[in-house]
């Protein structure tokens, strides 16, 4: 009896193995690619809704904001537990000279009246009283005013009128100004000033610049003597080049 070749009967059960094979590496590279995909889309679905990969596109860093922080006042800077601090701020700023609307030279709760110079304030109150039988009243715009309160105006003064040179001329510095030593009071009020053109030199008070008809100060002397020559603006006043 002859024998087959080998390979004659072997072959089918090596085709078997070989499909066999084949089908796993073919299943293997379908899961591996499946796997793949999924984790393409978990990443890019992650992305989507990142908030930081959201904005970067549209918006610049916080650079700027953190560079030029908002003003400590700011009630959408302050969390809801901070908001009891905003009327400490505010009573602050009237400790330090703050006027609000509406006061009178007979107002002693706010400091920006109660701490003027007590002579100044008498003469004010006593051509009040006479000006009220005019129907005038005596509002107050500044008065007593703390150095930081002072400083703070003037800061603003110079970004207002682009120089230090040009703010001179409407605040003084902490150092120099009549209204932190208490010796000067601005008024409110066409009516309250034009009075006070009229009458003020009967109780010493005059207007001391040319520029601010609303600046009043006390020259007990111009009762008798007249209110002295007005300087046209601060910058020439001798106390300002302190």
């Amino acid at each position: 009896m002859t024998r087959p070749p080998p390979s004659a009967g072997t072959s089918p059960r090596r085709i078997r193995r070989l499909l066999v094979v084949g089908l796993v590496v073919v299943i293997a590279a379908i899961a591996a690619a499946l796997g793949y995909q999924s984790r393409i889309s978990s990443s890019s679905s992650s992305s989507s809704s990142s908030p930081s990969s959201s904005t970067s596109s549209a918006e610049p860093p916080l650079k700027s904001s953190s560079a030029v922080p908002p003003p400590p006042s700011s009630s959408s800077a302050a969390p809801p537990s901070k908001a009891p601090r905003r009327e400490n701020h505010d009573a602050l700023d009237k400790a330090g000279g703050l006027v609000p609307d509406g006061v009178t030279v007979f107002d002693d709760a706010i400091p920006a009246v109660a701490d003027l110079d007590p002579d100044l304030l008498k003469a004010l109150r006593q051509a009040a009283t006479d000006a009220a039988d005019d129907g005038v009243d005596f509002y107050v715009n500044s008065g007593w005013r703390s150095p930081d309160y002072q400083n703070q105006l003037l800061r603003e003064a110079v970004a207002k009128y682009g120089s230090e040179v040009e703010a001179a001329r409407w605040v003084a510095t902490a150092a120099t100004s009549p209204h932190v030593s208490g010796d000067a009071v601005d008024l409110g009020h066409s009516d309250a000033t034009t009075w006070l053109s009229d009458h003020g030199v009967e109780y010493g008070l005059c207007q001391i610049y040319k520029n601010e008809p609303w600046h009043y100060e006390l020259r007990p002397e111009a009762i008798d003597h007249g209110c002295p020559r007005m300087y046209a603006d601060p910058t020439q006043d001798p106390r300002m080049q302190q």
